[in-house]
């Protein structure tokens, strides 16, 4: 388990607020009406260099699409994070995003809890989570 120092947390959470205003402007601008995108964790290395930012998509399956879109748009989303940070920040860190597939698996979970889906018999539905 990581420990996270507070300037961490601090521009963990900074980074967070602002990329989630600046992903939803994005694709409410781009003419995806109906598409939420929040921001669920923003992890940032010790040296301030690198932000692992986390994102839920709904619905799901526009998911790969997005990120695939969020992730060719990179240069773009950082520097309007730059830009509204710069008061708070002397460098904004390299983004890496990823999908935060927390929701399907709790989603899962309840739905074998529920005996919709059986996980004994079909192991399959509850495959291994990856770490993050």
């Amino acid at each position: 388990m990581e420990e996270f120092t507070q300037r961490q947390k601090k521009i963990g959470g900074i980074l967070q607020q602002d990329l989630a205003e600046v992903l939803q402007k994005a694709a409410t601008d781009g003419g995806l009406r109906g598409v939420i995108i929040s921001v669920s964790k923003v992890n940032v290395t010790t040296d301030l260099s690198v932000a692992k930012v986390y994102l839920s998509i709904f619905p799901n399956k526009e998911a790969k699409a997005l990120l695939e879109g969020i992730k060719s748009n990179k240069p773009l989303i950082r520097h309007e994070l730059a830009q509204r940070t710069r008061h708070q920040l002397r460098r904004m860190p390299q983004l890496e995003f990823f999908i935060d597939d927390s929701l399907e698996y709790i989603d899962g979970i309840e739905r074998s809890l529920k005996g919709e889906e059986d996980p004994i018999e079909n192991p399959d539905l509850l495959g291994k989570r990856k770490k993050s």
